[in-house]
């Protein structure tokens, strides 16, 4: 309800000025923060998150009020930050490190896979032979280190086995946007089989992100959440 002289009239304000009624819609809360010199930092992450906690009442949660309905972030991969992770031992299997290729000949996926240990597996193979079919390399996955404590119960109860995937060209020689056009088409495969092949899977398998440029950390969270969740962040 707005005001209009004396009167009081239901609905939007008439079109004026930039304002037009036809872009008004509900939506859920966004925040977006750029140095615009391009200078990569933590404190862009630091004041992105802070965004979000200023959005939380735009988010909900149920019976259950340490559960979001979903809250996240999406950033530029921090290269220099997984470059370190990646040469470190800690958290590979068989507790082998690996180098990564220069930042936009690398890509790395945010994956979300069951915990039930035969779907998990399944749907981690999978994702090799897709990779592998369409001509990249597996370069190796990472566990994300999460801490559990801080969420809800009803989280905790469906919460995925979350783990990282870093894929190269096979040959080095395709650019950035190319391997990233590939990455769309492992993602979209991947989704597609597990679907067809494990229909059980397919419920607790989602590939949050997969790109030689932005990474996403989200969950069902609460916007407070999210920082101490992830530790990465």
């Amino acid at each position: 309800m707005v005001k209009d002289g004396t009167k009081r009239v239901r609905g939007l304000p008439e079109k004026q000025g930039l304002y037009d009624p036809a872009f008004e819609h509900d939506a859920c809360g966004v925040g977006f923060i750029v140095d615009i010199s391009g200078k990569k930092s933590h404190d862009i992450v630091e004041k992105g998150l802070r965004i979000v906690e200023n959005l939380s009442h735009r988010g909900a949660c149920g019976c259950d009020p340490r559960t979001g309905d979903g809250a996240g972030i999406l950033m530029q991969i921090p290269d220099e930050f997984f470059r370190k992770e990646c040469a470190n031992a800690h958290g590979f299997a068989g507790g082998r490190g690996f180098e990564l290729p220069p930042l936009g000949q690398y890509g790395v996926g945010m994956i979300f896979l069951p915990q039930i240990p035969v779907d998990r597996h399944f749907c981690e193979g999978l994702l090799e032979e897709i990779i592998e079919q369409e001509g990249l390399d597996l370069l190796g996955w990472r566990s994300v280190p999460i801490v559990e404590s801080v969420i809800g119960e009803f989280a905790k109860d469906v919460r995925p086995h979350i783990k990282q995937v870093f894929v190269a060209s096979s040959d080095g020689n395709i650019d950035q946007d190319a391997l990233e056009r590939k990455l769309y088409v492992v993602r979209k495969r991947m989704q597609n089989e597990v679907r067809d092949k494990m229909k059980r899977a397919f419920h607790y398998f989602y590939i949050a992100s997969l790109s030689t440029r932005t990474i996403v950390y989200k969950g069902m969270l609460i916007a407070e959440q999210i920082q101490p969740f992830f530790l990465d962040l």
